[in-house]
């Protein structure tokens, strides 16, 4: 029998109370903390109209406490200051009013419902100093009282405990003693449970209903394309962004549909254009499609299989059927089909180099974006031995042909963290909110002595669900995945996926968006912008600690570079302003009967010098990505000087601070070396490179930060890019000696002041340009 335990009345019995501060200006936020007074801060956000927005709980018995704190500022002046008692205080206040519903939402003001609409509410309930399971059984009492339902499950912080509601708001504001008790308010994830648990007869009500707000795309609008087990167009959310004619399989007798038991290419649809319809089938607007879709099925039917050696002979056919489908359309290539080994530790394949070939333009001289899962360890489920994530980073690989250079390999992992359905009662999420994904794979166990500058894997990581354990025992939860879809004889539309198929499915889909906006950019610019917007969540900075090169190293090696941020990658905010260049430049040539170095550029950067220094200590951070294709020889001969897998290599290099322009174009010449024999230092570097000058000259594309003031900031205004030695010029006889290599430059400034305009002085002086150096 379950102990009862009394509710604290002392808990709910006061007065939840708002203060506002006028547009642009902050509430003394310090001073409104006064717990020996009964005054206890709940919570403080600011709105879009720069107005800060406190809440604030005040016992009942302690209500004249805040009304003093008023009348000592009109009665009574300071000793010291002469100035009047808490001015600071009661002078920051506009407005002081009882406590709303609205009022508690941390969430994005345009998921904030309307009053009938029911949703699950992510409650953070006020604890205080009460046990977390006294405290949930006397919010419980309290939303039973109102007929809100509730979740069994809560999680414990300091302070507070985080359960789910479900209800509307109008029910929420009914109860004084809800207001009361809560801290914090936000829009619950929805998970895909109660969808997937709806008749095949309900499931068509919503997804028809969604249709039916579907603003189809523009027919030339960038393209996910799909290489899986093909589609099954007639779904209702997939007919309107699949055209007929971009719906194919490599060999026409396979025909486009899906034959996949799981329909995983059906599922891969789904998300690559919505990512997850949990967030479609909530909300209430049109919903505008800015992509569309192409299918082109890369695997055929049982019993038939494709012979291993010809994967990358029948993934490049297949790009090009999607090609002479439709010729001038932008596409982010999608792929979440690997070998089912490791065997290859890093090193190229036949279908990797392939992969590496196609993108990269070489037999058709039109480079392509491709996103390419790492694969899944089917050990969560099928292994005892299986422990998280010590199994993840020590147990074989990313799969073939993830470990190409020019593909964006994308990991999973996952903010799923809450378990709705009662038959898992006991059983808690495998990994943590912001962590790997159980079943993702990383580089973490390949060894990079034999294997320098070779790339870490993978680049970035998107959403691949969770999966759930009790003791010894795993399993997979509806909850911890994405709602996508499935055209099933039963006349189900709606089904769940997970994984790094999920993820690879997410990061193409943020391309194609991406291009939407930007129809022109290149494909290692769309490549650049999101590496460049991505970050590490704090579970990831919490797994690998420290801000030592062989810690940030083995980070990437598990989440690439994180998580990336589609609106971040698509603006640029005042305080943030990111600059772009595309260009090209000749690495070798043949001058006086040797082989030399032909061109570097030089970027003078537009920095808004005088706002910079006039920020003095303020910190700044400067962060730079270049990114280029390889062309690759992946013949195995050692990998030495003469037969290097990669065509060329190019670096980026930041003047010093205290560095002379010609002292740094000096420098720079001099780094035109044989790679292996080491970065010249004519001058010292001083500044904090995060993943530093050795670490970032991995793979083919290269990102790295440095944070300090504005006036060290100002005084590093130029970039160089410059070439590194490769087959094109080891092997001359093959006849590249002179070929041009593309690349993408974004240099981003960023400083945590909101208050400062980096992006107006940007725009006002120039864009990016090269000076080329001979």
């Amino acid at each position: 029998m379950r102990e009862e335990h009394p509710v604290t009345d002392d808990a709910i019995d006061g007065v939840p109370i708002t203060l506002r501060s006028d547009p642009g200006h902050e509430l003394a936020v310090e001073s409104l903390e006064r717990r020996r007074e009964g005054i206890e801060l709940l919570s403080v956000r600011r709105d879009a109209a720069g107005i800060t927005i406190a809440n604030l709980f005040v016992r009942r018995d302690k209500i004249i406490n805040l009304l003093r704190l008023v009348q000592r500022y009109e009665r009574e002046d300071d000793a010291r200051s002469g100035r009047p008692k808490n001015q600071k205080l009661i002078e920051s206040i506009a407005s002081i009013r009882l406590l709303a519903v609205e009022d508690l939402w941390q969430d994005d003001p345009a998921l904030y419902p309307s009053s009938n609409q029911s949703i699950w509410w992510e409650v953070w309930v006020r604890r205080g100093q009460e046990e977390a399971v006294v405290a949930f059984e006397r919010f419980r009492s309290i939303a039973n009282a109102i007929q809100v339902s509730i979740s069994t499950r809560f999680i414990q912080f300091p302070e507070r405990i985080v359960t789910l509601v479900y209800g509307t708001a109008q029910q929420l504001g009914s109860s004084i003693d809800f207001l009361a008790s809560t801290a914090e308010l936000r829009r619950a994830k929805e998970v895909p449970t109660a969808y997937l648990e709806l008749t095949a007869r309900d499931q068509r009500d919503f997804v028809i209903e969604a249709a039916e707000r579907l603003v189809p795309p523009n027919d030339d609008a960038p393209a996910v394309c799909l290489l899986d087990t093909g589609v099954n167009r007639s779904h209702p959310l997939i007919e309107p962004a699949l055209a007929a004619q971009d719906w194919q399989a490599v060999d026409p007798a396979w025909l486009a549909s899906d034959h996949d038991r799981d329909q995983h290419g059906t599922g891969m649809t789904g998300i690559s254009l919505y990512r997850s319809l949990t967030e479609v089938f909530t909300s209430t607007g049109p919903i505008q499609l800015r992509h569309r879709l192409e299918s082109v099925k890369l695997l055929p039917p049982p019993p038939q299989a494709n012979a291993p050696e010809v994967y990358g002979s029948v993934t490049q056919e297949a790009v090009a059927k999607a090609e002479i489908a439709s010729p001038n359309r932008n596409r982010a290539v999608c792929m979440a089909i690997t070998t089912n080994d490791d065997r290859d530790h890093g090193f190229p394949s036949s279908w990797s180099a392939a992969v590496d070939q196609m993108c990269a333009g070489v037999l058709d001289e039109n480079p392509k974006l491709m996103f390419i899962s790492t694969g899944n360890y089917d050990a969560v489920l099928q292994d005892a031995g299986y422990i998280y994530p010590d199994w993840n980073c020590s147990h074989g690989g990313v799969q073939d042909p993830s470990q190409a250079w020019n593909a964006m390999t994308v990991g999973a992992y996952t903010d799923l963290v809450n378990i709705t359905d009662p038959t898992f009662a006991g059983w808690n999420p495998i990994a943590t909110a912001g962590d790997l994904a159980p079943t993702s794979r990383t580089s973490n166990n390949w060894s990079y002595d034999d294997q320098k500058g070779w790339p870490v894997k993978p680049d970035i990581v998107m959403e691949g669900g969770n999966y759930i354990q009790n003791g010894p025992n795993r399993d997979a939860c509806a909850d911890l995945s994405l709602l996508t879809t499935i055209v099933h004889p039963t006349g189900r539309l709606l089904t769940n996926m997970r994984d790094t198929s999920a993820a690879t499915a997410a990061g193409a889909r943020a391309a194609a968006i991406l291009w939407s906006y930007y129809p022109r950019l290149w494909p290692e610019t769309v490549r650049a912008l999101l590496v460049h917007s991505a970050s590490w969540t704090p579970a990831m900075m919490a797994r690998f600690q420290g801000a030592s090169k062989a810690v940030v190293q083995q980070r990437m090696r598990c989440y690439g570079y994180g998580v990336p941020n589609l609106h971040r990658a698509i603006y640029s905010a005042e305080n943030a302003a990111t600059l772009l260049f595309e260009g090209e430049l000749q690495p070798f040539e043949r001058k006086d009967g040797t082989i030399k170095t032909k061109e570097m550029h030089l970027h003078e950067l537009p920095w808004p010098k005088a706002v910079l220094e006039e920020l003095g200590g303020t910190l700044v951070t400067m962060r730079v990505t270049l990114s280029y294709f390889i062309e690759p020889s992946p013949g195995r001969k050692g990998w030495g000087r003469k037969f290097r897998f990669a065509s060329h290599g190019l670096r980026f290099d930041v003047k010093g601070p205290l560095e002379k322009v010609d002292a740094f174009k000096k420098r720079i010449s001099k780094a035109v070396w044989e790679e292996d024999e080491g970065r010249p230092e004519n001058v010292p570097e001083t500044r904090p490179w995060v993943v530093g000058a050795k670490n970032r000259t991995h793979g083919s594309i290269h990102s790295d930060w440095w944070t300090g003031t504005g006036s060290d900031l100002a005084a590093s205004g130029y970039v160089a890019v410059y070439p590194v030695t490769g087959w094109w010029r080891e092997r001359p006889h093959l006849g590249k000696l002179e070929s041009k290599a593309r690349y993408a430059l974004l240099i981003s400034i960023e400083t945590a002041n909101q208050h400062v305009d980096l992006y107006t002085p940007i725009l006002n002086l120039a864009t990016v340009t090269a000076e080329i150096e001979l």
